[in-house]
């Protein structure tokens, strides 16, 4: 990585370079505040650099209608706790991502549980997240998959096809039959 052999880095700092952002996010039974702090343990962030992420992952908003804001408990473990829904929680997830500035960033099925107009907010938002940097995203959705430079084609836990959209859409494929198959779903 960066002309470093990855057997010659120490885990801890190989695991520094890396933000993961997970289907379904960890609900961390903390305040709003403290949920996206944890995106980086070691940076210790001021209230602002929290906000600024919150604020780059459209989470500002939602957070500033709870109850208490930043303060405010998530999870209805607690009294006066705020549950979220699962697309608030994926926003909150990548606030920390946006926190933590990692120059890789593993994403699985992140946008799974969104509707298409949630999911296309949230691409536009991961996009300025993952600029400059090295994004892996795991997915079955086209929408999401179409975003990406290069599309890897998995069957059975080995890559068969790799392209853009228009590439492997173009070639006689996996992809290709998936992509005709969904379009003509759409078209029904």
């Amino acid at each position: 990585m960066d002309g470093v052999e990855l057997r010659e880095m120490k885990v801890n700092d190989l695991r520094r370079r890396i933000t993961v952002l997970f289907q379904q996010p960890v609900h961390y039974r903390q305040t709003a505040a403290e949920n996206i702090a944890l995106g980086d343990l070691d940076a210790r962030p001021s209230i602002d650099e929290v906000r600024a992420a919150a604020e780059a992952a459209g989470a500002d908003e939602l957070i500033r209608e709870l109850s208490d804001g930043y303060d405010t408990q998530l999870g209805k473990w607690f009294q006066d706790g705020a549950e979220l829904s699962v697309g608030q929680w994926q926003r909150i997830a990548l606030a920390r991502a946006f926190l933590r500035k990692a120059p890789i960033i593993l994403l699985d099925e992140p946008t799974s549980a969104m509707d298409s107009w949630a999911e296309t907010a949230w691409m536009q938002r991961f996009k300025l997240l993952a600029k400059g940097k090295t994004a892996i995203i795991i997915t079955h959705r086209f929408t999401t998959a179409m975003q990406a430079d290069i599309i890897h084609v998995m069957v059975a836990g080995r890559i068969v096809q790799s392209g853009s959209h228009n590439q492997l859409a173009a070639q006689d494929g996996p992809y290709a039959a998936s992509w005709a198959d969904q379009s003509l779903l759409t078209h029904q």
